[in-house]
């Protein structure tokens, strides 16, 4: 797919963020340029173990990397200096995006803040991705996920009722954000095509997660009473949650009234389908105690690829709770093909491993056939074609 082919995006970011919307702007087709400081580039090239290795038994740095720079051609500036300010200049002046995501104010020290890429460059969509804005009482921050997880609220409804705060297993805030500046860019973007016009697009961790709390940042602003933990339960549905089974656990996700009365059939408890504490949701998240403990009494003793099997024949949404491995090896993700392998004659094998981006339009996945850069690995390539520019 090569939805964006014409479009260039300079990618100033490190970490995730800004380089997970960099890799799906690669996976739609963009030429991106990952911007890496000279000798040390990317943090998380060196986030590992694990290591991916190399044709040669060394290895060609952390997994981490690979997760989010797929189809990026990689070059060093330092742009502290006046060489490698032009450098970035010349690289800006003719680009379409440019996702940076330093602290609000820390270009502006190298004269790279905002009014002077829009005076370099006035089509260029300027996406800032930082912890928490370009203003505000926090805006000077450093932003690091584990404590916008913290911040936001999400920890505090994570976990089991009883225990201590959770952080969701991957780095949501930053995903999430990644996500959300992708959204914004396409729309800049499109906007662009009408007015000429680029702009600056001002995304923050922060703002990410307070903005996905969803259902939960309802039901404090309708009640005014604070969500808490509830371990695997559900706020507003009542049964939806993991159950213990005789040799492990499922999870059961009734949506429905309907859905409840069937699963009260398969159970052998018909008679609390027709019950007035448990009929209908509202009544079953009133009395959700009461009616947790009768189901849990009845699955206990169940073996769980039984139960998975007859609530899936009854029409009940059930489940088992995967390894991240039995998930790959599940056959409907084997099926959507979500691990790719991409040629790296450099890698072990040939190949690296990864993610492909969750979309397919008209039966069409997108990825960038390009693994991961090495770092300043296209320096020549692309300095080069600026040295040359300079002469035309």
């Amino acid at each position: 797919m090569d939805a964006l082919g014409n479009i260039k995006v300079i990618e100033l970011a490190s970490i995730l963020a800004g380089p997970w919307a960099g890799q799906l702007l690669a996976d739609l087709g963009a030429d991106v340029i990952k911007v890496e400081r000279p000798g040390f580039g990317d943090e998380t090239r060196r986030w590992g173990p694990p290591f991916v290795a190399a044709a040669d038994g060394g290895h060609l740095e952390a997994a981490y990397f690979h997760a989010c720079n797929r189809g990026k051609r990689s070059v060093e500036i330092d742009f502290t200096t006046e060489e490698g300010q032009a450098a970035l200049s010349a690289l800006i002046k003719d680009a379409d995006v440019l996702i940076e995501n330093f602290r609000a104010g820390a270009l502006a020290r190298y004269g790279f803040d905002h009014e002077r890429l829009a005076a370099l460059n006035p089509r260029l969509i300027h996406c800032s991705i930082t912890g928490f804005g370009q203003d505000g009482p926090s805006a000077a921050r450093p932003g690091y996920d584990l404590v916008i997880q913290g911040l936001s609220g999400l920890m505090d409804i994570t976990g089991a009722a009883e225990g201590e705060p959770q952080k969701v297993g991957v780095a949501f805030a930053d995903i999430f954000t990644g996500l959300y500046s992708v959204i914004a860019i396409q729309a800049a973007l499109r906007t662009r095509e009408e007015t000429c016009k680029g702009a600056h697009i001002d995304m923050a961790l922060m703002d990410s997660l307070v903005g996905v709390l969803a259902n939960q940042a309802l039901n404090y602003m309708v009640t005014g009473v604070t969500p808490h933990r509830m371990g695997n339960a559900h706020p507003n549905l009542v049964p939806y949650q993991a159950f213990k089974v005789r040799d492990g656990h499922v999870v059961i996700a009734v949506g429905t009234d309907s859905q409840f009365t069937k699963l009260c059939d398969v159970l052998g408890l018909e008679d609390l389908a027709c019950n007035p504490a448990f009929v209908t949701n509202e009544a079953r998240v009133a009395n959700r105690d009461v009616l947790i403990a009768k189901l849990e009494g009845a699955l206990a003793t169940r073996a769980g690829v039984q139960v998975i099997a007859d609530l899936e024949a009854a029409g009940i949404p059930v489940g088992p709770i995967n390894s991240i491995a039995d998930g790959f090896a599940d056959p409907q993700a084997v099926h959507r093909a979500m691990r790719i392998s991409i040629a790296d004659a450099a890698a072990a094998g040939g190949a690296v491993p990864g993610l492909r981006a969750p979309i397919r339009i008209d039966g069409e996945s997108p990825v960038a056939d390009r693994p991961a850069p090495r770092l300043g690995q296209h320096n020549e390539e692309i300095l080069g074609a600026l040295e040359m520019g300079k002469g035309n």
